[in-house]
């Protein structure tokens, strides 16, 4: 008969390593128990501490089964203890943004737990019961199909991690339906004349000056917020995207590079009445700064710019729009790899969403031309067919000459069986 085994690990956690058993079960499936926090100091361990003998001490109760209160026949996992460890996996083994982390505890802390429990087992939770969870979204209607897909990505990875770490036999999200979702390519823009019309109503200057410099540089509204004059070159007219500034804290942009975008005149207008303003216009102080010369405070900013759209009588526009028009101006005027490098973006397929903005005024005449070459060959090959390679001159002449019309109105042409109507 199989036998339960394992052995200590230790594993880094937010508060400190801790001490795990790693276990093998009956079935061969895998399991992790936590033991307690890892104490190296000679002194005695304070409660919830263990030195790594008393840590296996600990393992070895468990594995003769004389711990009735640790059962080691299956998972015992809890969903929000699997979900705790994810966050802080992707907090501090991949280093994400901490904007990003906080998303992902936002999403957890309001829906995701609230939905299937933070004390329920993992093994309790079924394909079924995911399948069941997104036709409750989607039949609510209040998320679109890629949010509803970003949801479930968060559930597949917090499951795909305890498949690793806590021993979990399968992931019930990774069998789940995902919600059809085709993206059309549209992204909202606006032409200049409307960023015009948008500053207009701005509810003071410098919300004019950043209406203007967001949508004529492709700033994120993070990097703007984090704008330092500093950042402003105005003799080479670039500027320099270093940091950005989102939920509360400073950080690299979103890419993790440093950039540089052009400065282009309409832009340096924007700023350049900023530039002249009583208080902070030194290099290290913000361009875009809220009353006391800190950073701006993001929901007023957007709601004080939601008023502005409507009071220049535009649609309801995402700040980000904003970003995409200086994308569509962009494209028109420089390849799609330097737009790429402009905007920060880490794919050049993100870019391409610009690429039905790209001109073609001349598509027409160039394939018209093509056209016309490719039939102009077919006439030639025709007329070799029938008089041979050395076919008569006359008809290879009368093939490319002008065509004469009749008296009906029609085209005679070399073959008098053929007659073409004129247009």
């Amino acid at each position: 008969m199989a036998t339960v085994s394992g052995h200590v690990r230790v594993l880094a956690r937010t508060g400190g390593p801790v001490f795990y058993a790693a276990l093998r079960l009956a079935d061969g499936r895998r399991a992790q128990r936590r033991l307690g926090k890892v104490w190296a100091k000679r002194s005695r361990p304070p409660k919830g501490y263990l030195t790594r003998s008393q840590a296996e001490a600990r393992l070895r109760t468990m594995l003769e089964g004389g711990d009735p209160t640790l059962d080691v026949t299956g998972p015992r996992v809890t969903f929000g203890t699997a979900a705790e460890d994810w966050i802080a996996y992707i907090e501090h083994d991949r280093k994400r943004r901490p904007s990003t982390v906080r998303g992902y505890r936002r999403e957890l802390d309001k829906n995701l737990l609230p939905e299937f429990g933070a004390d329920t087992p993992l093994d309790q939770i079924t394909t079924r019961q995911i399948d069941a969870y997104r036709e409750r979204l989607v039949a609510e209607g209040q998320l679109a199909a890629r949010s509803v897909n970003k949801r479930l990505a968060q559930l597949h990875a917090i499951f795909k991690r305890a498949q690793r770490v806590h021993g979990l036999a399968s992931n019930p999200v990774a069998a789940a339906e995902r919600q059809p979702y085709r993206p059309s390519g549209e992204i909202g823009v606006l032409s200049p004349d409307e960023v015009e019309r948008l500053a207009s109503k701005a509810a003071d200057d410098q919300d004019a000056a950043l209406y203007r410099f967001a949508a004529y540089t492709g700033l994120r509204l993070g990097e703007l917020r984090a704008l330092r004059w500093g950042d402003i070159d105005w003799m080479l007219r670039l500027v320099h995207v270093r940091r950005s500034y989102t939920w509360g804290s400073a950080g690299p942009p979103k890419s993790g590079k440093v950039r540089s975008v052009p400065l282009v005149d309409q832009a340096a207008r924007a700023v350049e009445g900023l530039s002249r303003r009583e208080h902070f216009t030194g290099e290290g102080d913000l361009v875009f700064p809220g009353p006391t010369g800190g950073h701006l405070e993001e929901s007023a900013l957007r709601r004080r710019y939601y008023a502005a759209l409507e009071g220049a009588g535009l649609e309801h526009m995402r700040f980000h729009d904003l970003r995409h028009t200086f994308g569509k101006l962009a494209v028109q005027a420089f390849p799609l790899v330097d737009v790429k490098a402009f905007m920060g973006h880490a794919d050049i397929q993100t870019t391409m969403i610009y690429a039905h903005h790209v001109p073609r005024h001349d598509a027409a005449d160039k394939l018209s031309a093509l056209l016309e070459r490719r039939t102009g060959e077919t006439v030639r090959r025709t007329f070799d067919a029938r008089g041979g390679r050395e076919g008569k001159a006359e008809e290879r002449d009368c093939a490319l000459e002008s065509e004469e019309s009749d008296a009906g109105g029609r085209t005679r042409t070399c073959d008098t069986r053929i007659m073409i109507p004129l247009l």
